[in-house]
């Protein structure tokens, strides 16, 4: 009889480091205290749960600091042959976490104004559960970059995810509203089926989920097996594709902006697009670099046909001045994915993957705060003009000044002009990614895309200075409102000021 030993207790035994995991914990926490909260609470003090919401998003992302200059993992494999742990703070996800909370937190500011407005109009959405929803997704988001196995990010995916489709589809009685929600939950349900098929795969090659050892196994793979192992990097690489809304897994944004509530527009736009990007650095660069010529090429021709799709939709739509604001930011943001899908492709071929990796963090933390503010802005006009079209804009500036000067700015960001320089910084960056690694001819496509942009761009900045039909409308703000307007104004133009930080900020750690 061959005598097994039993593992240790201590073995069996995690130790958990809090401090490591405190800002998606918090996040989840203060979303399960709001769904309780909203039982006990009555209706007048329903915004309450707002407040507390937001106050919960500001703690979440001020347990950041003691985790600066530190890296710390915790939930780790101590008696095995090698140590491989499953959740790791470094630098990447620091910076990925600060972007997720920091816009969860001006998701919030914007919410505040629109459930209020809701209920005004008889309308009202169910805030206990707006709040618990926005929370958990935020929660989910912010585990995916600390995630370092397989297993841990799919459920991330997921967390960030399934609150979403709720959240799009909330407005009762709305069809837009439930159809969107049903399009977004039945393509990204189809998308995470064949990510899941994918993780089988190439758990089947390699006999390991956690993101190191994969990387270590894949190179040494046995002959029979290497088509099941690139079967399995292509298809891991569906789910987080498509919450990047690259294509041609991009048929979803559109409508889906359109028809969920406009804060939550925003939060896909940004959140959603930072957990796929998350998601895609993570399982190509420290899981599959010695697959690189499997997924570089694939990024690279998803991000050309990615920015030249999503520019030439945003064109379309500029064209019509009945179409709404709310699809163009949408088909630009698909736009907007295929430069943030350069680097990421370049890093398949470039001497410093970190280099590139840097480049689409610096990237999204300009976009993230761009964005989110010409959504604000949005917002504010949505309070008066509720169809929000591109025409509703016109004459912004003979009522609201600051407003329009505001989202000018934002959109000079988007287009790469001055006096929008972190939007140019940005693009600079991204375009030299692509020289570096030796893809001209995605340079060339970009630079393309950069001028068809342009056009749209412009149009909707000298729509907002022209002069109004009729009596200038009167645009009601609202403090949290202005507060999200404000801040990422304030954000941009320092930025703007100061452009080398953010490239700084956003080197990594990963290797």
């Amino acid at each position: 009889m061959i005598a097994v030993a039993a593992p240790s207790v201590a073995s069996l035994v995690q130790s958990v480091d809090w401090v490591a995991i405190a800002p998606p914990t918090i996040a989840a926490v203060v979303a399960l205290g709001v769904l309780v909260a909203d039982l006990f609470v009555g209706e007048r003090r329903k915004p309450l749960l707002g407040w507390i919401s937001v106050a919960g998003l500001a703690a979440a992302a001020l347990a950041l600091i003691p985790l600066i200059g530190d890296e710390r993992s915790t939930f780790c494999l101590q008696d095995a042959p090698y140590q491989a742990c499953s959740y790791t703070a470094d630098r990447f996800t620091l910076v990925i976490q600060f972007l997720v909370l920091a816009g969860a937190l001006l998701t919030a500011l914007l919410s505040i104004s629109t459930l209020k407005d809701a209920k005004n109009a008889n309308k009202p959405l169910p805030e206990g559960e707006f709040w618990f929803l926005l929370l958990s997704s935020a929660a989910g988001a912010a585990l995916l970059p600390a995630s370092r196995d397989l297993a841990t990010l799919v459920v991330a995916l997921e967390v960030a995810s399934l609150p979403a489709f709720a959240l799009v589809g909330l407005k009762q009685g709305d069809r837009r509203s439930s159809d969107a929600a049903l399009k977004f939950f039945l393509s990204s349900v189809t998308a995470t089926a064949i990510t899941l098929l994918g993780v089988s795969f190439v758990y089947a090659t390699t006999g390991t989920l956690h993101l190191t050892r994969v990387a270590t196994e894949l190179t040494d793979v046995d002959a029979q097996f290497h088509t099941l192992a690139q079967a399995g990097v292509a298809l891991t690489l569906v789910g987080f594709a498509f919450k990047t809304a690259a294509v041609p897994f991009h048929f979803w944004v559109p409508d889906t902006y359109v028809g969920a509530p406009l804060p939550i527009a925003a939060y896909l736009s940004v959140i959603g697009k930072a957990v796929g990007f998350t998601g895609l650095i993570l399982v190509t660069v420290v899981a599959f670099p010695s697959y690189a010529d499997v997924w570089g090429p694939a990024l690279a021709a998803l991000a050309a046909l990615t920015m030249t799709i999503g520019n030439v939709g945003a064109l379309r739509q500029q064209a019509t001045r009945a179409y709404s604001a709310v699809r163009l930011l949408a088909w630009s943001s698909v736009g907007q994915a295929g430069y943030l899908l350069v680097p990421i492709a370049s890093a398949a071929y470039a001497d410093d993957p970190q280099k590139a990796i840097g480049s689409t963090l610096a990237y999204a933390l300009m976009y993230a705060a761009v964005n989110l503010g010409a959504f604000a802005v949005a917002a504010l006009v949505a309070r008066t003009k509720p169809l929000n079209r591109l025409s509703d804009y016109r004459g912004l500036y003979a009522s609201r000044p600051l407003a329009a000067l505001v989202l000018g700015f934002f959109l000079l960001c988007l287009a790469g002009l001055p006096p929008g320089i972190i939007g140019l910084f940005a693009k600079v960056t991204v375009f030299s990614a692509a020289v570096d690694a030796g893809l001209g001819w995605l340079a060339v496509v970009m630079a393309v895309n950069v001028v068809i942009a342009l056009f749209y761009y412009l149009q909707w900045t000298t729509t907002l200075f022209r002069a109004p039909e009729g009596e200038p409308s009167a645009y009601r703000a609202s403090m949290p409102l202005t507060a999200a307007i404000a801040l990422t104004a304030v954000i941009g133009v320092a930025l703007s000021g100061a452009p080398q930080l953010v490239l700084r900020f956003a080197s990594t750690g990963l290797f």
